[in-house]
């Protein structure tokens, strides 16, 4: 046995010929928050991945003769000038797949939600191109929102960006998390990311996700206000790269970027520290191009590439209303739309205080079922006609009947698209509340009844037969039968709301 395995070993060792792996080798010059400075790797490409000591990467992002300026993704207060820097050959990348649902991760792919190692099968680049033209098809599908007031009068459809904008604390994040949980049961995956967030904001929303049961087909991608800049910048990217994984398997994606305000500017803290030369407000010249590169990935894409979807919501904060910032101009050039958030309305308790006049949706009827383009066809436009005269009639103007009727019954339109947060309504719910709003029964409830009424309709929906739910849902038009049971389903569940206007006998 002992000359057989000494036999074995000199045939190994006559058989073995060394190789030699060559490695670069670079050594940091200087280190600043979130970047540092590296020499001694001339082959370096751009965006490539850096490993520096105690496993913290870095991205290759400024490639010049003499030096590399790197974005360090992880704590840096480690790192000094002198230390060895490796090449890892490749770009960053993030894990995609079936085991991501359901986990809170952060932009490479570590889990933030102590449920131990991520075991995923394949990799993405965070940074891909955006699908040709030529295989996109159009957006003709719904993405439900669940709110009444976006879903009818500024419709968002699968392979849409739209961009949901407004000054801080207006309920722009509660527009994004009441469309995820709408989501349930209809077939779509949701990835939030949220980017540069409070840990408690960001701990408030995954609980609320948690209680509503919406991480089952939820992805949570975070990066926190004490994270480096680097991680910051590289998550909406990550995010999208993940639905860009599920997309290509044939399926529907909402993404919610929360928010790209701070995005842009951990963008900017970056080039300045970079050296790139500033441009207006400090913004480097390409801040542009990184949302463009981003939010172009989000589209419908044709049948024979699977047919799936990548529906994105970007939410970005402005500044006491000004929304011809430079920024929000950028986005709203970019996206198909707007959802705007007045402070106005807000402080009114007008909730969700979606300013339907400065918000629009550039797919429009398009996306939206055949049904409830019937029902909320002339609702914009009777709502816009509201305001206006609802602001000349504040000058103390005598009213004619005709108009005094058009306030009152704005005044319930208002008053009927108001929704609590966390409260997403069916299409079919939907379709009957603004039918029954449409047709008049609404008119004669009392405006401080009206959110008893209107829940009263929403009960009486809920037990419509199934038959005309389903027919609700699909693609057929609102047939007279239909319309006319709904509105007597409607005007009997407003009964106990009328006004009594019989004598009272004088005593």
């Amino acid at each position: 046995m002992l000359e057989s395995a000494f036999a074995g070993i000199s045939k190994a060792q006559v058989g073995f010929k060394p190789s030699l792996n060559p490695k670069e080798v670079g050594r940091i010059t200087s280190i600043a928050a979130g970047i540092a400075t590296v020499s001694g790797l001339p082959c370096v490409g751009f965006e490539e991945v850096l490993r520096f000591p105690g496993d913290i990467y870095g991205i290759a992002l400024n490639v010049d003769a003499d030096e590399i300026g790197v974005v360090l993704l992880g704590s840096y207060w480690k790192l000094h000038a002198g230390d060895q820097v490796e090449r890892c050959g490749h770009v960053v990348s993030v894990p995609v797949g079936d085991e991501l649902i359901g986990r809170i991760i952060d932009p490479t792919g570590r889990p933030l939600d102590g449920n131990g190692p991520l075991l995923a099968n394949s990799h993405l680049p965070v940074e891909r191109p955006a699908a040709h033209i030529m295989d996109r098809a159009p957006v003709t599908v719904p993405l439900q929102t669940g709110i009444k007031v976006i879903d009818a009068l500024i419709p968002v459809g699968r392979g849409q960006r739209e961009l949901i904008l407004g000054d801080r604390q207006t309920g722009k994040t509660a527009i994004a998390i009441d469309t995820i949980l709408n989501q349930r049961d209809k077939n779509v995956l949701c990835i939030y990311c949220a980017i540069g967030q409070r840990a408690s904001g960001v701990a408030k929303v995954i609980a609320a996700l948690r209680e509503q049961d919406a991480l089952t087909y939820t992805v949570v991608v975070v990066t926190e206000g004490n994270d480096p800049p680097g991680l910051a910048y590289i998550a909406p990217y990550a995010a999208t790269s993940i639905a860009e994984h599920f997309m290509a398997q044939g399926r529907d994606v909402l993404v919610v970027y929360d928010d790209l305000t701070h995005h842009a500017r951990a963008y900017r803290e970056l080039s300045l520290l970079l050296r790139r030369p500033p441009g207006r407000e400090a913004f480097p010249g390409d801040i542009f191009y990184i949302h463009s590169r981003l939010l172009e990935r989000a589209t419908h894409l044709r049948p024979e590439l699977g047919g799936g979807s990548l529906t994105a919501l970007p939410i970005i904060e402005t500044e006491a209303q000004d929304i011809s910032a430079y920024i929000p101009t950028n986005l709203i050039s970019i996206t198909d739309g707007q959802i705007y958030l007045s402070p106005t309305l807000f402080e009114l308790g007008v909730l969700p205080a979606v300013d339907v006049g400065k918000s629009v949706s550039r797919v429009g009827g398009k996306a939206q079922r055949a049904a409830y383009r019937l029902v909320a066809g002339d609702l914009k436009l009777a709502y816009a006609q509201f305001e206006e005269l609802e602001t000349f009639s504040r000058f103390g103007a005598r009213l004619d009947d005709t108009t005094r009727k058009l306030i009152e019954h704005g005044r319930r339109i208002r008053a009927c698209l108001k929704q609590q947060e966390l409260d997403p309504l069916s299409m079919s719910v939907q379709i009957a509340v603004l039918l029954a709003l449409t047709s008049g029964c609404f008119d004669e409830i009392p405006l401080e009844k009206m959110g008893e009424a209107e829940q009263a309709v929403r009960e009486g929906a809920a037990a419509m037969p199934g038959e005309i739910s389903a027919r609700l849902m699909g693609t057929e038009k609102l047939h007279d039968a239909d319309r006319a049971l709904i509105i007597q389903i409607a005007q009997a569940s407003l009964t106990r709301f009328q006004p009594n206007t019989s004598p009272v006998n004088a005593l």
